[in-house]
């Protein structure tokens, strides 16, 4: 049971050895881009695969590199399931979307969501990682420890 415990998540190995075959390792946006389309590609049942990136001047999440149909570009913190897990700064799952209070409509096909916040050891919140998914009940405590693994990989290659 260790062991497994132990394991890095095969989504975190195919992001580091994407990046260090681009050998990308200095470039943040090329970074979020790959990360998104490695999950997009990698993940079954899902509509949307993204970043919201935290802007302190305005206060606000900005739409980052993502795969999926249009997005809101603006989101405040304390706003949808994106603004509250970054503003908690723990990951948020939704099973069925329409039950969240406040949830922000970008794709209407999407039933449920995972949001996993960037933060950086030192406790700078950098944004969130967003996914979408057409199936309700689609996300796992195991996609929650795989999802936040990858985002600790992404986190050496964003964040200097």
């Amino acid at each position: 049971m260790l062991e497994e415990q132990n394991r890095v998540p095969l989504i975190s190995q195919l992001l580091e050895t994407w990046i260090q075959g681009e050998v990308s390792q200095n470039y943040q946006l090329a970074n979020y881009s790959n990360a998104a389309a490695i999950l997009f590609q990698n993940m079954k049942q899902l509509n949307w695969v993204g970043f919201y990136l935290y802007d302190e001047e305005s206060d606000k999440l900005v739409v980052g590199p993502f795969l999926g149909k249009p997005a809101v570009a603006l989101i405040s913190p304390e706003s949808g399931v994106v603004g509250k897990a970054f503003s908690a700064q723990k990951t948020i799952i939704v099973s069925d979307v329409h039950s969240f209070s406040g949830h922000i409509v970008c794709d209407p096909e999407s039933k449920s969501e995972i949001v996993v916040p960037i933060i950086t050891r030192d406790g700078k919140r950098l944004g969130v990682l967003d996914i979408d998914s057409p199936e309700l009940n689609r996300f796992t405590l195991e996609d929650q420890v795989s999802l936040e693994h990858f985002v600790q990989t992404l986190l050496e290659y964003v964040y200097k």
